[in-house]
């Protein structure tokens, strides 16, 4: 792909360190902000917003504030984000059959 190529950055966003994981959250059920940072262990707050950002600015993740003060905000997958799922959660098993560790034969 090419730097310039309208594709890459949702590639980039998905693939983004924190995105599979959020992504993989979202899919069993909506998080709160909350709930998503204790369940990402390592993630900083900061980088989780500016992920959440970037999920929901290329469609796959939903921001619903609630009218409460203070103001409750879920997160949750859109259409496009359950479409965009089982091939994440193919790729992600994939991965875990076929990784290899430092030591392996890559050759075959």
């Amino acid at each position: 792909m090419r730097a310039d190529c309208p594709g890459r950055p949702v590639l980039d966003t998905v693939t983004s360190r924190w995105g599979v994981p959020i992504l993989t959250a979202l899919a069993e059920r909506p998080h709160r902000f909350a709930e998503l940072r204790d369940r990402m262990a390592g993630v900083s707050e900061k980088m989780l917003a500016q992920t959440l950002r970037g999920l929901a600015g290329t469609g796959f993740v939903l921001r619903t504030e609630a009218p409460t003060v203070p103001p409750q905000v879920t997160y949750s997958l859109t259409p496009l984000g359950r479409d965009l799922m089982p091939r994440l959660a193919e790729l992600v098993t994939w991965i875990g059959h076929h990784a290899v560790d430092k030591d392996a034969d890559h050759t075959r």
